[in-house]
């Protein structure tokens, strides 16, 4: 079981930028597939940036191509989001999710996950 403890997040004008952290708890190997998930009000679900740890590939939504960079600090076992170029329709809470994987051919946005954090609301105003 692995439990991800999220930190950052909060208000920015259109143009800022934001970072978000995650921590497992628990060990977390290299064939752990981590990324980031945002809903927004009355939307579904939608894969944002995921990473695959050994390997160290990414996959991002179209949607946030260019502006949010995914990456680890393996030392720390921590995993970050960096949002930069914000838009209004970046709003949502975003959580932190993780998954056992074989390989990184399922580690994309367009995939479930089994571990998720609780959670942090990100707010861009224009």
């Amino acid at each position: 079981q692995v439990e991800l403890v999220q930190s950052g997040g909060g208000s920015a004008q259109a143009g800022g930028s934001l970072r978000l952290s995650c921590e497992p708890s628990g060990p977390v190997h290299d064939n752990y597939c981590l990324g980031w998930f945002r809903q927004a009000p009355v939307k579904g679900r939608e894969g944002v940036a995921t990473i695959y740890r050994s390997s160290g590939m990414t996959a991002y939504a179209d949607s946030v191509k260019g502006r949010f960079t995914i990456s680890q600090d393996n030392g720390k076992n921590t995993l970050y989001l960096q949002m930069n170029n914000l838009k209004p329709e970046d709003t949502a809470m975003y959580y932190c999710a993780a998954k056992v994987g074989n390989d990184d051919f399922y580690c994309k946005p367009d995939y479930g996950m089994n571990y998720w954090g609780k959670g942090t609301l990100v707010t861009i105003s224009s």
